[in-house]
């Protein structure tokens, strides 16, 4: 990708991580059509661009990396990075409940920097890869854009329902530095192939947990013929480009 290209995606991001909270119909019960739209937008993404893609690494990079000795070790690194952020969500969780009882100020912040510390990580790899990744189509680009940009959008909720002012006055500040700092970053220097697969597997498998996390659960009453409809509608999409 082009680097002019990829400093208006990043700006892009960077705007969606300021001012998606403002957006008050997306907070409401039951849950935003646009928000399922925008989940099977980002589930479409992850199986038909970034699963094929770690195929690719897959094969490029056989015998290079610590666990190129396992066999589809790639697939691994990605089932890795649904645990990492099913286990942080369980923690973040289970720290509420504990704060209910006990009112741990300090605790609750030290969850609040890890939650926030960990999706700043996932945003720097983004970041990165917006310069980095090598798209075969001209749309491959705006394809990325989009799925990342509205996946960006159901974590903002998220992460502000959870930690309300705390998010607020620090979370989407550091999400948003830190998209900025992987793009930096990508600009100045380039990672070693199996580095970069590695994010993308990470990426792959955080998206699909956090699609899921978002989706599944009885209370946010999500709108499964919505999730389909952005399933549907992106997969045509990414068939044609």
């Amino acid at each position: 990708m082009s680097t002019e290209l990829s400093f208006l995606f990043v700006v892009g991001f960077m705007a969606i991580h300021l001012f998606s909270r403002h957006v008050h119909s997306l907070r409401r019960n039951p849950r935003s059509q646009f928000l399922s739209i925008a989940g099977g937008i980002s589930v479409a993404y992850v199986f038909l661009h970034l699963l094929p893609e770690l195929g690719d690494f897959q094969r490029e990079l056989e015998g290079e990396g610590v666990l190129s000795y396992l066999e589809h070790h790639i697939y691994l690194i990605a089932l890795i990075g649904l645990v990492l952020f099913y286990g942080l969500e369980q923690f973040v969780k289970k720290s509420h409940k504990h704060r209910e009882h006990q009112s741990s100020i300090s605790h609750h912040a030290g969850v609040f920097w890890v939650h926030i510390g960990t999706f700043a990580l996932y945003n720097f790899s983004i970041g990165y890869l917006l310069v980095r990744e090598e798209f075969t189509d001209s749309l491959g680009p705006w394809a990325f854009f989009i799925a990342l940009g509205v996946h960006f959008i159901t974590n903002d909720i998220s992460l502000d329902k959870q930690h309300d002012q705390d998010y607020a006055k620090y979370g989407r500040w550091l999400l948003t530095a830190s998209i900025f700092i992987g793009w930096i970053t990508g600009v100045l220097t380039e990672l070693h192939p199996f580095i970069v697969s590695y994010l993308v597997a990470v990426l792959a498998g955080g998206i699909i947990l956090n699609v899921m996390k978002e989706e599944l659960p009885e209370e946010r009453e999500s709108s499964f013929p919505a999730f389909l409809g952005g399933v549907v509608a992106y997969t045509v999409i990414l068939l044609l480009i």
